[in-house]
């Protein structure tokens, strides 16, 4: 057996990306009990940060222990009850994932679907919820498959006309692109460190607004284990228990009701991320993934290379590009990792084998990352017999580099 020594990565795909060297120190750190006063002051704690992160005031701001997908179930499954109707604009994978997930939690799932590259206009999603009718609108904010990003500034007003709730998933968004849960009126937002927060995956902040809170409560039911007089018991309750948003924030708020035990690293993991944010200031982040995310993208413009979708509607931290018919694309991934160590994504579905996605995000949405992984990829692209400008990628993304600072001077 050995040792978990892992080789040295630059993690430049579409997440999981290099987390913090702050947050892995923060992992590091001694484990206490979860009902040590440290511990519940820093449980306390975290959930004044992710307000912060999320734009929002919502006192329903808790962790769910594990990956990002365990917090998108937990939304769906304890939002919808069997049978209540749940919209999904489908504009990528992750949007199947909200079907698939919505389905097995017994909603009747309604969906419109666009094509891969593309995002919906507003008056088309509003047009779908008087149709459809549904409880909740579900929809992805980045679809890192695609690449692209959903505008949400007018869902929330959509959404309360209709008497919707709407939920987003923000899992590869948050901390590199804009989210305002409450200017924009989401009513559930859910996330993963993995991606623009910088961490290890295995931790979703979740926030929920008082109308969710309201749905959660109508569907609230204490496991008789540590039920006590008075403690509610839905005949139907929510149908997962480990993902049982209502038993979570019970675990969360001031009864600090037994649920689980808190995955103290994870904890400490996310506490991190959001004070590493914050630190730098919630406008500035956007900014720095912005500007990596136009270096990266002039840069694979500049090797000669197309890239996929809507430019204008790309998230700031991923850009897809079309792999050139004369490489072999899985090829060219394993030279950029084993030559140079350096790990790109391909993609899934229909753009499987026709895209490398690139990430800058994190600690990684830097210019030293972006020019020597651009630097890797001509290195690359020419083994492989693709000719390409020398220099080109790096000498476009340090042009935007150059730009930026600038501005900002």
């Amino acid at each position: 057996m050995h040792p978990v020594d892992p080789p040295a990565r630059l993690l430049m795909g579409p997440g999981p990306i290099n987390a913090d060297p702050r947050v892995l120190r923060a992992m590091s750190t001694a484990l206490v009990g979860q009902y040590d006063p440290w511990m519940t002051r820093t449980m306390s704690e975290t959930q004044g940060l992710y307000r912060a992160v999320y734009g929002t005031d919502n006192d329903a701001t808790v962790l769910v222990d594990g990956t990002s997908r365990a917090g998108i179930e937990a939304v769906l499954v304890s939002l919808l009850a069997p049978g209540d109707r749940v919209l999904v604009p489908v504009f990528g994978r992750f949007g199947h994932l909200l079907v698939e997930i919505a389905r097995r939690a017994g909603a009747e799932v309604h969906t419109i679907e666009t094509a891969w590259g593309q995002v919906f206009p507003p008056s088309v999603i509003e047009a779908a919820i008087a149709e459809v009718r549904p409880k909740v609108l579900a929809v992805v904010q980045g679809d890192t498959s695609t690449t692209m990003n959903q505008p949400l500034e007018e869902l929330g007003a959509i959404c309360e006309r209709h008497g919707v709730l709407l939920y987003t998933d923000a899992t590869a968004t948050v901390g590199g692109n804009p989210l305002e849960a409450d200017a924009w009126g989401i009513d559930a937002v859910s996330a993963g460190l993995q991606k623009c927060l910088g961490g290890p995956s295995g931790s979703a902040p979740v926030t929920l607004s008082p109308r969710a809170v309201q749905v959660l409560d109508s569907r609230r039911s204490v496991e008789i284990g540590i039920r006590e007089p008075g403690d509610a018991v839905a005949e139907h309750p929510i149908r997962s228990n480990y993902l049982d948003l209502a038993m979570i924030l019970d675990y969360w708020g001031p009864r600090r009701l037994n649920h689980h035990t808190e995955a103290a690293s994870m904890l400490y993991a996310a506490h991190e991320c959001a004070r590493v944010l914050l630190e730098e200031g919630r406008d500035a982040v956007v900014t720095r993934h912005e500007l990596a995310g136009r270096a990266m993208l002039s840069g694979v413009r500049g090797l000669g290379l197309a890239v996929f979708g809507d430019v204008g509607h790309k998230m700031h931290n991923v850009v897809a590009v079309e792999i050139p018919e004369d490489v072999v694309g899985d090829a060219v991934r394993s030279a950029l990792l084993e030559d140079h160590g350096i790990e790109i994504g391909t993609s899934f579905g229909p753009l499987h084998g026709r895209v490398w996605r690139i990430g800058t995000m994190g600690v990684n949405a830097r210019k030293d990352a972006v020019v020597t992984t651009l630097a890797a990829l001509e290195q690359a692209l020419r083994r492989a017999g693709h000719a390409v400008p020398q220099g080109g990628g790096v000498d476009a993304a340090l042009d935007e580099y150059a730009a930026g600072s600038a501005v900002r001077s």
